[in-house]
């Protein structure tokens, strides 16, 4: 029966009927050898046909083709989830990996009613959304020779990093970012308009 039994020792494995006629041939001089030899047969193939069945494919599926079937239990221990299409809100006390959503969805809405901002739109939207106005930074509308810049950055620091946004055509549109802040406790590199209004 060792033989039959462990898969790892090398032997070669036997069907369910080739174990059984093993079995039954070991049975054969006992009492057990008539209907129990025949009863394990049975249980052989019946097994056989249990494990063929699993594996045939579902009526009305085209053959070959796995098809599987995922059932959910919900668990009532947690609380409800937000529905998916909530929109984004501020979470005072969050940090900035919170609020990213929320500072991408407001600027996302003052992009489609003004497509080509200057700075000052970028932090009155902010402000107006509930962001701290003195913990803003945000670059020139204009370079130093008075020619429009390509793109605009602005920034929020929150305790101790920073959602850094960047907007116009040399960068692509409008992308942000979660960054720590710098050595200095800013958030933007290189000159910064003051934001005095």
């Amino acid at each position: 029966m060792a033989r039959i039994l462990d898969a790892h020792t090398g032997t070669r494995p036997l069907s369910v009927i080739g174990a059984t006629n093993v079995l039954g041939s070991r049975l054969a001089g006992s009492r057990l050898a008539g209907s129990r030899l025949t009863g394990l047969r049975l249980a052989g193939v019946g097994l056989i046909g249990l494990a063929l069945a699993g594996c045939s494919a579902a009526p009305g599926d085209p053959a070959g083709t796995p098809t599987q079937t995922a059932v959910e239990t919900p668990d009532t221990s947690a609380a409800p989830a937000a529905p998916e299409d909530a929109a984004p809100a501020l979470v005072a006390d969050g940090t900035a990996a919170d609020n990213l959503g929320y500072f991408d969805s407001v600027i996302a809405a003052m992009l489609a009613t003004e497509p080509n901002p200057v700075g000052r739109s970028y932090i009155d939207a902010l402000v107006a959304a509930g962001f701290d106005k003195s913990a803003m930074e945000v670059t020139s509308d204009t370079t130093t020779k008075g020619v429009p810049v390509d793109s605009i950055q602005f920034s929020v620091r929150i305790t101790d990093a920073c959602i850094v946004g960047q907007n116009g055509p040399s960068s692509g549109g409008y992308h942000s970012i979660v960054a720590p802040t710098l050595a200095t406790g800013t958030c933007l590199v290189g000159a910064t308009r003051q934001i005095d209004w």
